[in-house]
């Protein structure tokens, strides 16, 4: 494979820091100038990482294409471009459909849809694709979990959870700023809260045949305080008010789309 992207921005410099940091990894990555801080970064730090000349030096050089540019420039830089037919685009741009990607890219004939997380960086985390295709689905396999779903309307469901990422971060910040509060290290209640969520975050692979729903009821012992936590939000509708906030962001993405 010859990996070209087009836009290097945060998303597209964490697939490749993933891919590269694998070991043995002998794919040829050719990175657009667009953002020429990021791609000189990455160029100077894996030596089969290469800047091009122009946009259109990517596409010349490689077979598979990545499109990591930000939505409001992709309709007046995709279609001055020169793609080929047997080139593969994997658009990692959410709020653009599978249809309109393919409007774009002129003769291409294959065309995906890819959303990964910034952790691929590290190779953790999931990407989803669409439509299913095998030699995507190794690519992003070997950078974390790829989970290949069957129609764009669920892309775009399961696109509304990361949206969440603020949220839980938030979550985390006012417990450990309670902490402070109450007369706890700052770095030691970190320490704490990151630990403890991370270890919490284990919970549903060790135990798979368990729903959300039981991992809930099995934390909330009766009578006891996380039973008192989470009954309070609930009686002040946070939960319901975070399903609205989904349910906003959903219509966001499929108007969009």
């Amino acid at each position: 494979m010859k990996l070209g992207f087009i836009g290097t921005g945060a998303l597209s410099s964490a697939i490749v820091t993933g891919l590269k940091t694998l070991e043995c990894d002998t794919t040829s990555v050719i990175l657009s100038p667009r953002n020429e801080e990021i791609a000189a970064s990455l160029a100077a730090r894996f030596a089969d990482v290469h800047v091009a000349a122009d946009n259109q030096a990517v596409l010349d050089a490689c077979d598979t294409i990545m499109l990591g540019v930000r939505p409001q420039i992709a309709r007046e830089v995709l279609p001055t471009l020169r793609f080929r037919p047997d080139h593969h685009v994997v658009s990692l741009i959410a709020t653009f459909s599978r249809d309109e990607i393919a409007e774009m890219v002129g003769p291409v004939k294959r065309v995906t849809k890819a959303l990964p997380m910034p952790m691929i960086a590290i190779r953790q985390g999931p990407t989803i694709l669409f439509p299913p295709d095998p030699d995507v689905a190794a690519f992003f396999g070997r950078l974390g979990q790829a989970i290949e779903v069957a129609s764009e309307s669920e892309f775009d469901a399961l696109s509304v959870a990361t949206a969440t990422y603020a949220s839980y971060f938030k979550y985390l910040e006012t417990i450990h700023s309670w902490l402070k509060d109450h007369g706890v290290d700052d770095a030691k209640g970190r320490d704490y809260v990151a630990s403890l969520f991370a270890a919490l975050g284990q919970a549903p692979e060790t135990t798979p045949d368990l729903s959300f729903a039981h991992l809930a009821e099995d934390y909330a012992t009766r009578g006891g305080i996380n039973e008192q936590v989470l009954r309070e939000l609930t009686e002040h509708g946070t939960f319901e008010q975070f399903r609205e906030s989904l349910d906003g962001i959903h219509r966001r993405i499929t108007a969009a789309s």
